[in-house]
């Protein structure tokens, strides 16, 4: 049997030391790596869980923002003026314009337009024995700077010729109870009107 070569013994024991520290720093780093690639993916999850939870709030918020603005009516007729000699009505001269606030909360500065410069005429409140009777309601001026929640208001245009009254619909203008004001045409179409522009 041949002697150790003491000599050779140290270089094999820095030899098997480095393997193991270099398969010990491999390890190590391997499992940095996959730490680094879980928390990506952790973080891609969470942003893309924060970025649906903003869209459900936008979503929520700009459904409470038309809220009070949907549940505001207009509903309008054309009224005559000329009558026939047995009292039918045989040309509508003016527009009527009921509003109602169907919201829990007040809207404010409440006018109607007709066309693109006629104001109302005159403006009402509405009891509700107006609805059904001869009682016109309170008199009152007009823009209705508070319309309470539950109440009515008819705007009366002025008198035209029947072809002028037809082509000046009435447009309703109002603020809701946050200050944002909107425009709801004759035909239903609500519009949120831009900060700024006046109503």
């Amino acid at each position: 049997m041949n002697a150790v070569q003491w000599g050779d013994a140290p270089t094999w024991g820095a030899t098997l030391f480095a393997g193991g520290a270099a398969w010990f720093a491999y390890q190590t780093i391997k499992s940095q790596r996959q730490q680094i690639t879980e928390q990506r993916q952790f973080i891609a999850e969470q942003a893309a869980n924060l970025a649906l939870e903003r869209i459900e709030l936008r979503a929520a918020a700009e459904n409470r923002k038309w809220s009070q603005a949907r549940q505001i009516s207009m509903h309008h007729r054309e009224s005559g003026g000329s009558t026939d000699g047995e009292g039918n009505i045989t040309e509508n001269d003016h527009w009527e314009v009921f509003v109602r606030n169907s919201s829990d909360s007040p809207v404010h500065e409440v006018d109607v337009r007709f066309g693109t410069a006629y104001l109302a005429a005159e403006v009402y409140s509405v009891p509700s024995t107006a609805l059904s009777g001869n009682n016109l309601g309170e008199l009152w001026a007009r823009p209705i700077h508070l319309l309470g929640p539950g109440r009515i208001a008819r705007f009366v245009s002025q008198s035209w010729p029947a072809a002028t009254v037809h082509n000046n619909r009435p447009q309703l203008l109002f603020a809701d109870d946050s200050g944002i004001q909107w425009s709801l045409d004759s035909y239903g179409k609500l519009e949120e009107i831009p900060a700024g522009d006046s109503l």
